[in-house]
């Protein structure tokens, strides 16, 4: 398994989301790595991991890095997770000897009934449109209005995410042998299962964005009932990523939560900032003009090679 170490101190494990890499951690890696040692891995079939052999499962994932950890002697390690990853931390928790402290950011595995086909359908349209556009990727990521249309599903704050950090997503999330299989059976495969209470000793917190598009924020109560070892934290103005939406606040939850630390959340909170705001018609225009650049791309890339 392909993983990165950055800093020094008390081991804590970084575990990406569906389509990510380790690199999906950029926006907080170095100031965690200033009180922590970080390990951010690639899953298998995502980054620079091979597949699996057999199916890919968050139950067979869950498997991989028990193994990766034992291997590496770092059994009991404190873990962060993010999406997908969220959920797989959640499942290691749950089988208990693996991970100490854990911090969930916007798990799946929580939808139900009609939450489910749209979040399937809704992730599997805008991978097959990532990779349609490859090609214009640097230019769409590096604009902050196209930024926005990539990653409005995503983010609360799309045009704020660092380009080089979504540029490394979009090129992740189109090479990764093993998204399909994982995303079907995200959606329709086998069920998460909880921890009853005073199952779970170290410390569990569940973080959650309030503008959450994939994973919806009332989703966080399924969550909780699933597993009520374990407490709740809103972040404010921030959709499925953390990371990228409130990046200081989510470095502080994780330290603070990972520690064992008794916190408020006035104190893990950012304090209220104004936003910039673009003119309207600004904002209007660049959608425009954005959306017959995508539209064209598309075209492009869906006609066939001519025929010598």
């Amino acid at each position: 398994m392909n993983f990165i170490r950055r800093g020094a101190g008390k081991p804590l494990l970084l575990l990406h989301g569906i389509g990510g890499s380790w690199r999906s951690w950029q926006t907080i890696l170095e100031d965690l790595a200033t009180r922590r040692e970080v390990i951010a891995v690639d899953l298998p079939g995502f980054g620079n991991t091979p597949p699996l052999a057999g199916p890919v499962t968050i139950g067979t994932l869950a498997d991989a890095v028990t193994d990766f950890l034992r291997e590496q002697h770092l059994l009991g390690i404190d873990a962060v997770g993010s999406s997908m990853g969220a959920r797989l931390v959640l499942e290691l928790a749950r089988r208990g000897g693996v991970l100490g402290a854990v911090v969930s950011l916007d798990p799946g595995g929580f939808w139900q009934g009609w939450e489910i086909p749209v979040f399937y359908h809704s992730v599997s349209i805008s991978t097959k449109l990532v990779r349609a556009l490859q090609p214009a990727m640097p230019f769409l990521t590096g604009n902050a209005a196209t930024r926005s249309l990539l990653f409005a599903q995503f983010s609360a704050r799309p045009w704020a995410i660092p380009a080089y950090a979504a540029l490394d997503e979009m090129r992740s999330f189109a090479h990764s042998p093993s998204f399909d299989e994982l995303l079907s059976n995200l959606a329709y495969g086998e069920v998460q299962q909880g921890a009853p209470r005073g199952t779970i000793s170290s410390p569990l917190v569940i973080g959650w964005g309030r503008q959450d598009k994939v994973c919806l924020p009332g989703q966080a109560r399924r969550a909780l009932e699933k597993f009520p070892d374990a407490r709740l934290y809103w972040f404010d103005r921030c959709g499925h990523f953390p990371q990228w939406d409130q990046p200081a606040e989510t470095v502080r939850l994780i330290l603070a939560a990972t520690a064992g630390e008794s916190f408020q959340e006035a104190d893990i909170a950012q304090p209220a900032r104004q936003e910039v705001k673009t003119p309207k018609a600004s904002v209007a225009v660049a959608a425009g003009v954005a959306a017959l650049v995508l539209g064209g791309i598309w075209l492009l890339a869906r006609r066939p090679a001519a025929t010598k």
